[in-house]
């Protein structure tokens, strides 16, 4: 058993943003974990952001094909990610922290269309997106306000354009039903609101609320490897 992580939209290096809990998990377990790259955020072999969602998709398929088992845990838009790669035997759970459980025709903008306060994000050429209006300060202070400065710096530092394919392509597939799943709801979150978490939390098989901001797995590593672990024990069993 593995643990695979797909990450959120316009950031790259997504084992940066895992490591925290990956190496906590693997002190603990021994169990280790790896990050899908997503070719949307400039991650797939040509070094730049192309593709969208189908691709995406397609990689996420393509490490479960190369996995014996994983559970796999979606960060915000990697719930959409989930969906879209549809039902895989390899996935033995789902673990979704702040993120999305969409029906099929659900496109990621459409899921934020009715938040109070979206990010801001715009065209950057290309047929890209980019967050717009944000510096590193600003950033942390809305996505990892739970962090220390250094961490927020690095975590702007791998804010990425990334296509917008990935935004407005509609989900084919449902690829959280029919599987196990638990939801971690951020409270602190300041990126997704509480409600948009706990309407997506609904479709889960469980959910735990978590006192962190919009990345537990960097800030309270602990909380997020308590469900994993719990994942990893019903997996086995």
């Amino acid at each position: 058993m593995e643990i695979l992580f797909v990450h959120g939209a316009l950031v790259r290096d997504g084992a940066w943003w895992w490591q925290p809990t990956a190496d906590l998990l693997h002190s603990r377990t021994g169990i280790r974990s790896r990050a899908v790259a997503l070719p949307s955020c400039g991650e797939g072999p040509a070094g730049h952001p192309e593709g969208g969602l189908a691709e995406d998709a397609a990689a996420l398929r393509a490490a479960l094909d190369d996995s014996d088992g994983a559970i796999v845990v979606g960060h915000s838009y990697g719930g959409t990610v989930i969906a879209e790669a549809g039902r895989h035997d390899a996935v033995a759970q789902l673990l979704y922290v702040s993120s999305y459980l969409p029906d099929v025709g659900s496109a990621q903008a459409g899921i934020m269309a009715d938040e109070p306060d979206p990010v801001s994000i715009g065209p950057a050429g290309d047929g890209v997106l980019a967050v717009a209006g944000y510096d590193a300060a600003s950033f942390g202070a809305r996505f990892l306000q739970d962090a220390d400065t250094s961490t927020q710096r690095a975590a702007w530092d791998r804010v990425t354009a990334q296509t917008a394919g990935a935004f407005v392509t509609p989900t084919t597939a449902a690829g959280w039903q029919d599987v196990g799943s638990t939801y971690l709801v951020c409270t602190e979150d300041r990126s997704t609101t509480v409600g948009l978490q706990r309407a997506h939390a609904a479709r889960a098989t469980r959910s735990v609320d978590v006192s962190t901001g919009h990345h537990p797995f960097i800030t309270r590593p602990d909380l997020v490897v308590e469900q994993l672990e719990l994942l990893l024990g019903s997996a086995t069993a």
